[in-house]
């Protein structure tokens, strides 16, 4: 079962939420924040596989939020909701450790697949919401790295492989996808995945995909 945290301040919205999920036969809805703060502290105590984070609310936003929880708990996943698609915060949170977004009008299905995704360490950015990180990217001028990465050049650790693996995730590919592309097993993608990440000092794809476009290692556009 996929544990799962809702934070959002409207009461409808958690309850709508939390009726859709429930019905799913592998996810299950563990507790509900209606703030930043109140979302920091259930998912210490609950230890949730997803927590489905609103970005404006109150106490506590859901950027700082998300960057409490996954400093604190690195095996959390946060899929930020966001109920208009050109959101100024996309960038900030992706860059605070969210795994993905998502849009609040999003169909049950698209929600539930959504957490699936996620909870299983994919990306997930909805075509909308790329569409305005790429805009982002491209107004990006000097930029600081991911605190998470401490030496500017470390994707020069990277293999040739690597680094082609890296660029295809930061153009929005599923491991499936890049192994078509490059024409191997799915498993060995994974291995690439895995082996990036701990190179960078990164704790996802999604973060790998911010540094790759930081690092100016894919162009927007």
């Amino acid at each position: 079962m996929i544990k799962v945290l809702i934070a959002d301040d409207q009461m409808m919205v958690r309850e709508g939420f939390s009726v859709l999920l429930g019905a799913m036969p592998d996810i299950e809805v563990v507790g509900e924040a209606v703030n930043g703060l109140e979302a920091i502290a259930k998912t210490r105590e609950l230890r949730p596989d997803v927590v489905l984070m609103d970005i404006r609310m109150p106490e506590l936003n859901g950027i700082e939020a998300t960057r409490a929880i996954v400093a604190v708990d690195e095996g959390a996943k946060v899929l930020v909701l966001t109920t208009f698609d050109l959101d100024e915060y996309v960038y900030q949170a992706l860059r605070a450790g969210a795994s993905g977004f998502l849009l609040k009008d999003a169909s049950a299905r698209q929600l539930a697949d959504g957490v699936r995704v996620v909870a299983g360490g994919e990306a997930l950015l909805a075509p909308s919401v790329t569409r305005r990180l790429i805009t982002e990217f491209s107004k990006l001028a000097e930029v600081p790295k991911l605190p998470a990465v401490q030496n500017p050049a470390a994707y020069g650790e990277l293999t040739e492989r690597e680094t082609e693996v890296l660029v295809l995730i930061a153009q929005g590919l599923s491991n499936v996808e890049i192994a078509e592309r490059l024409v191997v097993a799915e498993s060995t993608i994974k291995t690439h995945v895995s082996r990036v990440l701990v190179k960078l000092g990164l704790r996802d794809r999604t973060q790998a995909a911010v540094f790759a476009y930081e690092a100016r290692l894919v162009t927007p556009g």
